[in-house]
């Protein structure tokens, strides 16, 4: 992998790693899934076209697969983040992160089974000591396991699976767009998907998005975490795999410690260190060899 798509994931983890807190402050604002799937996407939809009107990127909108499109934002965007946002109103943050970093396990086993992807050992290897990692990082045990809510756990590993499933359709059918092609028209379809379902469910009084803590979480969601993250997303799909692409979650809680390190001057200890140094060991492991295509 070249130097480009790592730095691509970590500029990504850096980003996702806010993406929690802003979700928890809409949450707290009775702001419902539905609505939050609504106005990330159509946040980040507005910075992407903005930004392509100004870079002067063509749209080429009739060379879209609009029915590809659609999948992949129902699949990448608007399930798993309905799945999350309602699953963070039962289970904290930390348990969040660890069941989020599962993502690119879920990514490698979908496309074994369905993509006819071929993985070395040295690759699920590397999967599983930066998940190893991830546990250690957070001080994960048992015990905070078992008494997590079991709703709210089912739903965000759902929501992992459609990560999964939704990475590898990307990698599948958007590879003739641009990073920039992908991300417009994925946020294009998340924003009508989520807009129907919000209309049809929640019925939200949308004047909530002129309260400033309201509005700056969208920003951070929609601007940074959906229309920047997923320039950087699809390129580190179109340019690299779908699992490079999906190792990024286990940045997002390092880079969440970061931010609180920063920002609140929280305490870094030992485990924060060794999980970080298993989770950098992991994902250079599973990215030394590239993953083979089945012929056909």
């Amino acid at each position: 992998m070249s130097r480009s798509l790592y730095a691509a994931l970590l500029l990504l983890s850096l980003i996702w790693g806010g993406s929690f807190l802003f979700i928890k402050v809409l949450l707290l604002h009775q702001v419902g899934p539905w609505t939050i799937v609504f106005l990330r996407s159509s946040f980040g939809l507005i910075f992407i076209v903005l930004l392509m009107l100004f870079m002067r990127l063509p749209f080429k909108i009739k060379r879209i697969p609009w029915k590809s499109v659609i999948l992949v934002a129902l699949v990448n965007m608007v399930l798993p983040w309905t799945l999350i946002g309602f699953s963070e109103t039962r289970i904290a943050s930390s348990m969040a992160s660890v069941l989020n970093a599962t993502t690119p396990i879920w990514t490698m086993l979908v496309g074994l089974v369905f993509f006819g992807a071929i993985f070395r050992r040295l690759q699920w290897l590397g999967m599983c000591l930066a998940f190893v990692g991830i546990i250690i990082l957070l001080g994960i045990n048992p015990a905070s396991i078992i008494s997590v809510d079991p709703v709210g756990f089912g739903c965000m590993l759902l929501a992992t699976l459609c990560y999964g499933f939704g990475t590898q359709l990307s990698k599948r059918f958007l590879s003739n767009l641009s990073m920039y092609q992908a991300t417009f028209a994925t946020l294009f379809g998340a924003a009508v998907g989520g807009g129907i379902m919000m209309t049809i469910v929640e019925r939200p009084d949308l004047s909530i998005v002129f309260v400033p803590s309201v509005f700056g979480s969208l920003v951070g969601l929609g601007v940074l975490g959906s229309g920047v993250a997923y320039i950087l997303f699809n390129y580190m799909i179109l340019r690299g795999s779908a699992e490079f692409a999906s190792s990024v979650t286990y940045f997002v809680p390092v880079s969440a410690i970061v931010w609180g390190f920063l920002l609140l001057n929280e305490h870094i200890g030992w485990n924060v260190l060794t999980g970080l140094v298993l989770i950098l060991g992991g994902v250079f492991m599973a990215n030394q060899r590239r993953t083979v295509k089945l012929a056909g």
